[in-house]
């Protein structure tokens, strides 16, 4: 039993991941730091896909003669998508946190909310 449960160590990591990234959004107050942590939890979820979408045994899905058991490409395309999408919410969250740097001063939440509630 213990030699399975440790044979499935990619989904170790994935909760691993997850959880950390998970950890960081919510005890961090640094927005940048908070913008790490959800890529790093964005990551996990890459892997979990990854993982599932593997087929053990399986080849590309390409028709040739001998070849009993293809492997979907689908989950990997979607992942190559979700990149491309992380990549640019992520350029969109950090030029975010430029504009509040340039607007407050700070990156830290409780400062910027200090500075909000002191403005007339």
């Amino acid at each position: 039993m213990p030699a399975e449960i440790l044979g499935l160590y990619n989904y170790w990591i994935v909760i691993v991941l997850m959880m950390a990234g998970l950890y960081v959004v919510i005890a961090s107050h640094n927005l940048v730091k908070k913008i790490v942590g959800l890529n790093i939890f964005q990551t996990s979820v890459f892997i979990l896909y990854i993982s599932m979408g593997e087929v053990e045994g399986g080849t590309a899905p390409i028709l040739a003669e001998g070849i009993p058991r293809y492997a979907n490409p689908l989950p990997h395309v979607l992942i190559l998508t979700a990149i491309v999408v992380g990549v640019a919410t992520t350029a969109l969250g950090l030029a975010l946190v430029v504009r509040i740097h340039q607007a407050y001063n700070s990156v830290e939440e409780d400062e910027i909310e200090k500075a909000e509630d002191s403005q007339p």
